[in-house]
């Protein structure tokens, strides 16, 4: 892997890189002088980061996004310091408002009447002024009727004891973005806010006055309160009510601190997120937009039937994923009907090759025709003439038959059948033409069956033309046999014979388009195609075959050969 990392990167004289096999950035790209000069045009405007125009970017980056919005909402959603924070601070704000209240009742407890509004048995004023009481920290006093007659207000204090706080900006821009967009859907009611007396009465008529109850409510500007109220009992019954009231500006600092250092990483992942996101999209991408691109440019050069020559799709089977996978793909489709384009021009050569000679003998007897005189000239002519359209009519049919051959191996259904029905129905019919003829015909195929994928109408054209071309070599006295045995995960189905055998010149050639090796005597009644056709059905179905000629020993090539034999292997 690392010989191929490195293969093929050269040096200038200032030691820079000129040339490399493997460029890291767009990940396992060709070089460029392996790649179109359009494609790399176009991937030189690109550039290495094409966000704009790449869906596939916007939406890896775009699910990253959203994977991480979710992550960090649910921190914000769960997070328990302020709850933690609050309920520290109810406590310990209630348990002070009942230590107020207990100063109260035992004054309380030396007078035989008490009125907290008259001032009889308890002076209120005397009494807040002689409580020290906690920095942040208001208290209200209500008499049994629930009318405000003393309080002590020590939030001023709190002012100069406060640690200057940390800066909170996205905190406070998200704050004034959510504060704009809730303002349009605000309804003005043009009520006035409640003072914060009002709001201490509403909650001591609303509750129990016998029972010490915290209360959390917004103030008089939106602010968060936390409300103690415990009742001043005397004999009599209850007094009065003490009204401790705590801001949380504390508690709303700290946990607005906490969420700007968690909405801090959030910007900063963000951004980690984007720049891998980006640098994946690159390596997944690009590669892919170059792949795009090349089969782009061969589309647009044949609209506009520009001659361009071969298009080259970008080499990236060095990376071992299915990116790779897919550019070996293309490239075997692309070389593969590249191939296929090639064959054709070849094929329409041949044709128009194998054409020209029967044409020419026809041309040739017609221009004699009109010259002869004899009655048994002109009958010889005419046989001639009869002989070449015949041979032209049957050239044709072959050609007809082999052109439309691939398309017909695309379009037809595969399906399991056993081939040893199919041989054996075959023998059986093909067999009694040759003995009609005095050639022996011998069968061996085993009694097991032998299932075979593939096209059975197709596979059975290539025994048909193997067996009726050994036939057609034979003279009476030979023999055919056909036999089959099966190989671990293929099968192999000979036809031989005891003919005359293949020249070895021509057991590289005969399965060429229109090459015939016949006797004089009959010539023109063959096309040459057969075993052409054949040859491909079997190697469309992912077999081979072969021809060889039998010989007494292996050893002895010089020997004269004692029939051919014709080999064909299937996969199972």
């Amino acid at each position: 892997m690392t010989m191929a990392l490195v293969e093929g990167v050269t040096h200038g004289k200032d030691g820079g890189r000129k040339d490399a096999d493997v460029v890291l950035g767009d990940d396992w790209v060709a070089p460029d002088k392996t790649v179109e000069s359009e494609v790399r045009s176009i991937r030189e405007k690109r550039g290495l980061f094409s966000l704009n125009r790449s869906p596939l970017t916007r939406k890896i980056i775009t699910f990253n996004l959203v994977a991480l919005n979710f992550l960090v909402a649910g921190i914000l959603f769960l997070n328990s310091s302020r709850d933690t924070l609050a309920e520290q601070k109810a406590e310990a704000v209630r348990v002070e408002a009942e230590l107020i209240a207990n100063v109260f009742e035992v004054q309380a407890m030396q007078a035989q009447s008490v009125n907290l509004g008259t001032g009889e048995g308890v002076n209120v004023a005397d009494t807040l002024d002689t409580l020290e009481i906690r920095p942040g920290l208001q208290v209200f006093v209500f008499d049994a009727a629930r009318f405000l007659v003393g309080n002590a207000d020590a939030t001023a204090q709190s002012a100069g004891l406060s640690i200057a706080e940390k800066p909170t900006v996205i905190s406070d821009f998200l704050l004034t973005v959510w504060s704009s967009i809730s303002a349009v859907f605000h309804t003005d009611t043009n009520q006035q806010p409640l003072t914060l007396e009002d709001i201490l009465r509403r909650q001591i008529e609303e509750t129990d006055p016998t029972q010490t109850r915290i209360e959390r409510s917004e103030g008089p500007n939106g602010e968060t309160i936390f409300t103690a109220l415990s009742p001043i009992e005397v004999q009599s019954g209850v007094a009065g009510t003490i009204a401790l009231v705590s801001f949380a500006p504390q508690i709303d600092a700290a946990v607005r601190l906490e969420r700007e250092s968690v909405l801090q990483m959030f910007v900063i992942a963000t951004l980690v997120s984007i720049g891998l996101s980006l640098v994946l999209a690159s390596t997944i991408s690009n590669p892919i937009s170059n792949l795009a691109d090349a089969a782009e440019v061969g589309r647009d050069r044949h609209r506009r039937n520009v001659s361009s020559g071969r298009i080259r799709i970008p080499d990236l089977t060095a990376r071992p994923d299915e990116i790779g996978r897919l550019s070996g793909a293309l490239r075997g489709m692309v070389a593969a009907l590249y191939d296929r384009i090639d064959a054709n021009e070849q094929f329409a050569a041949d044709v128009a090759h194998e054409i020209k000679n029967p044409l020419a003998s026809l041309r040739s007897a017609v221009g004699t025709l009109r010259l002869a005189k004899r009655p048994d000239q002109v009958e010889r002519l005419l046989d001639v003439i009869d002989h070449d359209v015949r041979r032209l009519d049957r050239l044709v049919s072959d050609i007809s038959n082999a052109s439309r051959l691939d398309s017909e191996l695309v379009k037809e259904e595969e399906a399991e059948f056993n081939l040893l029905d199919m041989l054996k129905n075959l023998s059986q019919f093909l067999g009694e033409d040759a003995k009609r003829r005095g050639i022996e015909f011998i069968s061996d195929l085993p009694d097991r069956p032998i299932m075979v994928h593939g096209l059975e109408a197709r596979l059975a054209q290539v025994f048909v033309n193997l067996i009726t071309n050994a036939v057609s070599f034979c003279e009476d006295g030979d023999a055919i046999r056909i036999w089959a045995r099966r190989r671990e995960n293929r099968v192999l189905v000979v036809v031989e014979d005891t003919g005359p055998g293949i020249p070895d010149e021509a057991l590289t050639k005969i399965f060429k388009r229109f090459y015939s090796q016949r006797p004089e005597t009959d010539f023109g009644n063959n096309s040459g195609l057969g075993l052409a056709i054949s040859k491909q059905i079997v190697e469309a179905h992912g077999g081979v075959i072969w021809a060889e000629n039998i010989r007494p020993t292996e050893a002895d090539a010089t020997s004269e050969p004692l029939g051919a034999r014709f080999v064909v292997g299937l996969p199972l």
